[in-house]
Formats: structure tokens, sequence, C-alpha cells
């Protein structure tokens, strides 16, 4: 059936939609579809502005204004009015023509999708909340909003899986929509993000937010202690109030600040934080310069055989050397490279700059014929197209011996696809990289299908190394881990290793290799060289004595 004009009529009336375009230099707004239904009838099918703000609730007429305020090209609008005689409708458009008319659409607020709600959490979604934010604005009085990110989701996810961190992320809402009065318009605006608008009083809402929010809760057997960092910003409602958009974006840049100073920080909006935001945007733009200019490098952190006590690898670690910062903190700059879409590149640069200098070592000290080198593998690449061909390429052109370059993988990375990341792995070896399980022994789900993934290497979370001394819990969890790997005829590396006591026990357990600053810390690639001369000149790596 072809669609012409009326057909397309008869289906807006009978889905209960409008369109309608706003033209200011024609000074006239237009509406086309089912005007009658939605308190519209007495406009259509064209009004002026002021036609249409007299037929508007008159709590509501400030919002209608805001309709008609021009703004640029792609700037979206978001309404909730209700004229006389009809329901609360929303206003859904957006400005075309570089600013010169807008259009959209108008429905009976409960005809969008969920009317605006949260899916898991029965909350408003980002959209609805800055639809509300603007209603609140309208009224003159002082108000505060406030933003809550969820620490650590993402361990969340790995540890328990999504479908029980949903149900955390459920539990929480709970909390909240319980601990604010319903017009302080609870949301989730993100995927661990939380928002509320309201009225500033003698309480702190950022206070009463933490202390509704951050109380333990049980999930599928595990105690759960959640954490937020909370960003706020005051803002004064009536005619001069602050675009609801950029009121959250304030919130949430204060969020940003608040993370900086760790789990559970909190941080209000200032003019500071735009210059910090500024200086932000410089980062991004240098360092995606850095791949240019060879900026980015690894860095080696030696692998040790615990029974020699010989050099057997080393763990190469993505460092940037920022021209005028010096080494930039690695958290800081792999966050904003995952942010930026940069991984895939920064893995495949730190794979063949790794491999080449592994071969050059080799060339050089014929003694570590055997020697290898580790490489992570970011969060999904094992998923990217072009990894195992790319694996293969930089092998070849590197002219390095099967099994020389190792490839670390997390078990979260794994779980999400057993299946394919099974195939995937396969061709990797294929390809002559080996392959390691990193920090294993932190998720739930890797004894289920280790035995038929092709690894050669299980990596043992530096925390239960660390504390297995003083927690027995870990010192057994470290004993089961290398007689599994032993059954299943993996090496078995301890990250960790903080001394020669530490060295001494994993030993006596039979672990395989240890790694950590008892030994060195990763190594600029001439230092790590001298290093590797200077062991095996002496026949063995220095490792630091025990800790009293």
């Amino acid at each position: 059936m072809a669609w012409d004009p009326t057909t397309s009529l008869e289906a807006l009336a009978a889905a209960g939609v409008a369109l309608w375009t706003w033209c200011p230099a024609e000074n006239a707004i237009r509406f086309t579809g089912a005007t009658r239904a939605l308190g519209l009838g007495p406009l259509a099918p064209e009004c002026t502005p002021a036609a249409f703000s007299a037929l508007a609730m008159p709590q509501d007429r400030a919002l209608a204004e805001q309709l008609f305020r021009q703004q640029d090209e792609g700037a979206e609008i978001a309404l909730r009015m209700r004229m006389r005689g009809g329901e609360a409708c929303l206003w859904r458009g957006v400005w075309l023509e570089d600013g010169l008319r807008a259009a959209g659409v108008v429905a009976v607020e409960s005809r969008f999708g969920g009317a605006g709600k949260d899916a898991l959490t029965g909350l408003l979604d980002r959209r609805s909340f800055l639809i509300r934010v603007a209603e609140a604005l309208i009224h003159p009085g002082d108000y505060e909003l406030v933003v809550a990110d969820l620490d650590r989701l993402r361990r969340l996810n790995e540890a328990l899986g999504h479908d029980r961190a949903d149900l955390v992320l459920a539990a929480l809402a709970a909390r909240l929509a319980s601990a604010f009065p319903d017009d302080c318009a609870a949301a989730r605006i993100g995927e661990d993000e939380f928002a509320i608008i309201i009225r500033s009083g003698p309480v702190r809402p950022s206070d009463q937010m933490r202390g509704a929010l951050e109380q333990p809760l049980r999930v599928a057997g595990f105690d759960i202690y959640p954490t937020l960092s909370i960003g706020a910003v005051r803002a004064e409602g009536g005619p001069d109030a602050p675009d609801a958009a950029e009121l959250l974006r304030r919130a949430e840049l204060a969020v940003e600040q608040a993370k900086t100073v760790g789990r559970g920080g909190a941080a209000a909006y200032g003019r500071a934080l735009e210059s910090d935001s500024l200086s932000r945007l410089a980062m991004e733009s240098d360092l995606r310069n850095a791949f240019v200019r060879g900026e980015i490098e690894p860095h080696y952190q030696p692998i040790v055989n615990l029974e020699t006590g010989a050099v057997a690898g080393f763990e190469a670690l993505a460092r940037w050397r920022h021209p005028k910062r010096g080494l930039v903190a690695p958290d800081e700059f792999l966050t904003l490279a995952g942010e930026m879409g940069l991984m895939n590149d920064l893995g495949v640069l730190m794979m063949r700059t790794a491999s080449r200098q592994l071969t050059e070592w080799i060339g050089r000290h014929p003694a570590a014929a055997n020697l290898f080198v580790s490489v992570n593998l970011s969060t999904g690449e094992i998923e990217r197209h072009g990894l195992v061909q790319d694996v293969a390429r930089i092998i070849k052109e590197a002219g390095l011996r099967p099994g020389a370059l190792k490839l670390e993988v997390t078990e979260s990375d794994i779980m999400r696809d057993t299946n394919r990341a099974a195939s995937t792995l396969q061709a990797l070896r294929e390809a002559g990289a080996s392959l390691a399980l990193d920090d294993f022994g932190t998720g739930f789900s890797s004894l289920t299908y280790l035995a038929r993934l092709p690894f050669d290497t299980l990596k043992i979370d530096r925390y239960f190394v660390l504390t297995m001394t003083q927690d027995e819990g870990s010192a057994k969890i470290v004993r089961s881990v290398v007689a599994l790997g032993r059954d299943l005829s993996l090496e078995v590396v301890a990250e960790g290793v903080e001394n020669a006591g530490l060295a001494e026990q994993l030993m006596s357990v039979g672990c395989h290799y240890g790694q950590g600053f008892g030994y060195a810390p990763a190594l600029a690639a001439q230092e790590a060289e001298v290093y590797l001369h200077e062991s095996l000149a002496d026949g063995y790596a220095p490792i630091k004595a025990r800790s009293r």
C-alpha cells in the first residue's frame, strides 16, 4: 500500500500522535494528526505562540515559552505540558536548518514507551528526568541536583554476572525511591548512575542519598557493600534558571571529580571543574597524538622461575611518556584510552613493540633463547575482528618461536561467550601465541570451562599472594590453584611476589613462576635488558629479603 499524505494522517490519528512544526520567521506553529484528542483542536491546523500559551494550563505556560525559544541546529526539545481539557503530553523534537525551524511529535505521556521509565528499576529514564528537572526549575526557589555513580559496577558484573548485578541496581533503585518524595524525580540516568532533583533544605541530599544507598545488601548469597561517587550542583529556579541538560552536565562533571579521590568520594560543582574539563580535552588530544609520536611504550616486569631463580620472561605493560608531564599514571591514561576507543590500537602497538624487543634481546643474549613476553588483551579485544590475523603477522614479522608471545586474557572476557572465546583462543594458539588466564581465582566460572580452553598458563591474582601469610583462606586458594594447574598440565604464575619469604612459600607448594616488586617493577626496555644481562651473569634474578 502506498503511503500518501491521507494515509499518513490516518495513521497518526489512529496512534493518538500529532506532528508539529514551529517557524519563528512566520510566527506560526502548525499541527497535523490527532490534535483533538491531545487538546490541540482549537489551535489546529495553525496558530501563533500567543494563542498556544493561552490554551496551556497556567502552571505550564513557562514551559510553553521554552518550546518557542530559538536554539541552534540539532538542539533537542523535550517538554511535558498540559493543554486545557487535555491530558499531560510529552513534546519532543529538534531544531533544524541552522535553527530556522523546529519539528517533532506530541503524544499523551503514556504513549511513549514505558512512560519514560527505566525498564530495570522503574525509575525515570534520563530523558524523562530532564523533562522533570525543567518542570521543577520553572518555579522559583533553590534546588539541588544530585548524581550518584555506583563504584565498581564492572567488578560486580565480573564477579556476580550481569543478572545478579542487575539485582543490586534494582535494590538500590528501590532504596532511592523510598528515601525521597515523588516530586524529587528519582531516576536512573546511566548504567550505574542515579539522580534526583530536590529543593534545598536543612538536610544535604547527597548525605541523605549516601545514607540510603550505602547500606549492605545480600544478593545470591553474597554480602555487597555499595559505595557511591556523588556529585551535586545547586541552581535557582525561575525565569533565569539554567537549562536542565546543562545542569545535569555540571553534576556529572562533579561526579568525575569525586572519583579522583577514590571510592565513596563526593564533590560539588564549581567553575574550577570547567578548567579541569578543558584540561581533559587537551589530554584526549595529546593521547591521540601520542600514538603517532611514539610516546606509548612498553615497560617490562620480570617473570622469574621460582625453582631456578632465572628470568623466564617479561610482562609488557603500557606506559605513556608525555613530553611535558613525564610518565602519566597508567590508570589515568588507560581509562581515557578506553573511553576514546583506542584500546585495540594500543593492543596492536604493545604486541608489535614487545615482540620486536624480545627478538632483539634474544639476538644479543643467546642464553635467553627461551625467553617469552606477555601482553594483556584489553576488555573485549578477544572479540575483535582481525585479532588472530594481527597476532599471526606480528609473530611472523618478529621471527619469534611458537609460544614466545604470550597473550593474557581475563575470565570476564571469556565468560561473555565461551564458545566463541574457545574458537578464538584455539586460533590464537595455532597462530603461534601461548595463552594465560589472568587474575585466576577472582571469578566464579573458570573451573567449568578451564579444562576445554587452550590455556597453558594460570596467573594467580596478587591479592591472594600478598595476603597468604596472614590469611589462611588466601593460602588455601593459592595451594588449590597451583595443584589445579599441575593436574591440568598448566604453568602457574603468582603475581604480587614482594619478597623472598613469599617466593619461598610459593616454591614450597610447587608454583612455577613469580612476578612482583620483590624482583623488580616494570622497567623501561633498556633497564629491563640490564636486569636480564645481570641475571644471566649471576645465574639468578635478585629478590628483596624477607619482610619483617
